[in-house]
């Protein structure tokens, strides 16, 4: 039979999930292998140095750079509060002396006698990475991390923004082709991972934030709206560091989509569990994909698959989704998988397959534009 090879995107209603949780530098591990560990947990810390921050001493009180330490209060190492008087100048006159009052709270970190600077350093920032799923700990990387293995309900979204969070999964529509309305969200979305259909609206996901909802998983928005939501154009970066209230999940694309089937309904045979999700997303190399996770109380690995990432093949029959313009978004049945090369829009040749539409239409698609959705 003919086939290819493409990047999967997952819809696994039950799998073996494994998550790294790494530090973003070396620091404390604080779990080990074997231990069972809540989505709260703190896995690992460190302290990321504080910003440093330059005084010229030596022009301010009008000396050589050799003589700094003498007017120096403070020698390195030592700590200080803001204002409190680092250097001063020499002077019988005690108001007649030039003061230097620190502009932070921090630390000398250094005094040059060469240049007559004081480099001063911001306290450490702790940073602490926590579990993000409930799970058991199967591998630890001294100084970095864990990974974290769970058996759970896992889907990969088309496109994400915001970062990791987690909430009740609780829907706020009957159907996957229903457009989630504004006076669909009230108080009772609080804290909760909402569950939306073919569309949601800029209006609609404001009001989301403003009642506290955690995330929103939807089939699409209006491009456009991303830019509203935000506050500034995307560009190219990975997203998921946004800070807008929410995360955004979209698992068909741009515009008014309907949710796959098969999303929606493993979506809802999952109301009322709590849900991981992240809207980190990268396209380009190193491929990202915004990810639903929703781990099982039981955690019997029987009958399961790992996570897996490398390329699958695609057959006739397959279900894929289209990734890139102008058919981005749309789902589609595989009908035929030519050999041969055959020129597109650019005017390159390239490898192509046949793609029915739920319309009945079939379009000839370059290979590396879709996904395979996996089960």
């Amino acid at each position: 039979m003919a086939h290819a090879y493409t990047p999967g995107l997952r819809v696994a209603k039950k799998a073996i999930i494994r998550k790294k949780r790494i530090l973003p530098l070396k620091g404390n591990v604080l779990k080990k292998v074997g231990d069972s560990v809540k989505r709260s947990d703190v896995v690992a810390k460190t302290d990321l140095p504080g910003n440093v921050l330059t005084i010229n001493v030596v022009n301010r009180l009008g000396i050589m750079p050799n003589e700094i330490t003498q007017y120096m209060l403070k020698k390195v190492g030592d700590t200080f509060q803001k204002d409190e008087v680092l250097a001063e100048s020499k002077s019988f006159i005690k108001w007649l002396r030039t003061k230097i009052t620190a502009p932070i709270t921090g630390s000398i970190e250094t005094i040059s006698p060469v240049t007559g600077q004081v480099l001063l350093r911001e306290p450490p920032q702790p940073v602490e990475v926590d579990a993000y799923l409930n799970g058991k700990v199967v591998e630890v990387i001294p100084t970095e991390g864990i990974v974290v293995e769970t058996v759970a309900t896992f889907i990969q979204g088309i496109f994400g923004i915001g970062g990791e969070t987690w909430g009740t999964l609780k829907f706020a529509v009957d159907s996957a082709n229903e457009v989630l309305k504004m006076d669909k969200i009230t108080s009772e979305f609080k804290d909760k991972v909402i569950v939306a259909g073919s569309f949601a609206s800029f209006e609609t996901i404001k009001k989301a934030i403003s009642v506290g909802a955690k995330g929103l998983i939807v089939g699409g928005i209006r491009d456009g709206d991303l830019r509203e939501i935000l506050g500034y154009d995307l560009g190219v970066a990975i997203t998921g560091t946004e800070k807008m209230g929410i995360t955004l999940v979209l698992t068909e694309g741009f515009g008014e989509i309907a949710m796959a089937d098969r999303t929606f309904n493993a979506l809802k045979f999952r109301e009322g569990s709590i849900a991981s999700i992240s809207g980190a997303t990268q396209i380009r190399a190193g491929v990202i994909r915004p990810e639903i996770i929703i781990p099982y109380e039981d955690s019997s690995h029987e009958s399961l698959s790992s996570e897996g990432g490398e390329a699958q093949s695609v057959k006739i029959g397959d279900s894929i989704r289209v990734i890139r313009q102008p058919y981005f978004g749309k789902i589609g049945i595989v009908k035929s998988l030519p050999h041969e090369l055959q020129k597109i829009e650019s005017e390159t040749k390239a490898r192509v397959l046949e793609v029915t539409f739920p319309d009945g239409k079939t379009e000839v698609i370059p290979r590396a534009n879709i996904e395979l959705i996996q089960e």
